[in-house]
């Protein structure tokens, strides 16, 4: 499995098919491609209890189904040069989510974007090389975009990314 290997219906417009229920072998599987993306087959075959055939077709049904929406690797932002992160709120112009959230896309380190309820609308992870990067990033590229009304900046002093467990 590729790491650009993406559901088909992961496409923005294309509608994915309703949700089926997942069993105890589909959770496992699941838990297991968390752990390690770039399991073969056969191991996940075996840990799962599964032929290689049946475990083939359940990860190909979860990644038509979008349930799985791509394989990709876990960085160390600070090892690869993307030292500063920070949590940036966003309050924005009443139904303008879909245009905001396309030039949110658009940014250098943005790596995580929600709509939200609460005292903001939007809330955005980015990574950047350093407090210099971060501060053109939101004066300059966020503070910019008409619809955004303001932005608050939480700086990120350590993080953790939660593993599953294996």
């Amino acid at each position: 499995m590729a790491p650009e290997q993406m559901a088909e219906g992961a496409e923005p417009g294309v509608p994915l098919p309703p949700a089926r229920p997942l069993d105890a072998i589909d959770q496992d599987i699941l838990q297991m491609l968390q752990a390690d993306g770039r399991a073969s087959i056969r191991s996940v075959a075996e840990r799962a209890h599964v032929s290689r055939a049946n475990a083939y077709a359940r990860i190909n049904r979860l990644i038509d189904d979008g349930v799985i929406r791509g394989f990709g690797a876990r960085v160390d932002h600070e090892r690869a040069g993307q030292g500063t992160s920070a949590y940036i709120t966003l309050k924005i112009v009443q139904n303008s989510w879909r245009t905001v959230r396309e030039q949110l896309r658009l940014l250098p380190g943005a790596s995580h974007i929600a709509l939200v309820g609460g005292d903001f609308d939007v809330l955005l992870l980015v990574h950047t090389p350093d407090n210099r990067a971060l501060r053109e990033l939101v004066l300059t590229r966020l503070q910019a975009i008409p619809e955004v009304l303001s932005t608050r900046t939480l700086l990120v002093f350590e993080e953790e990314d939660l593993e599953p467990e294996g």
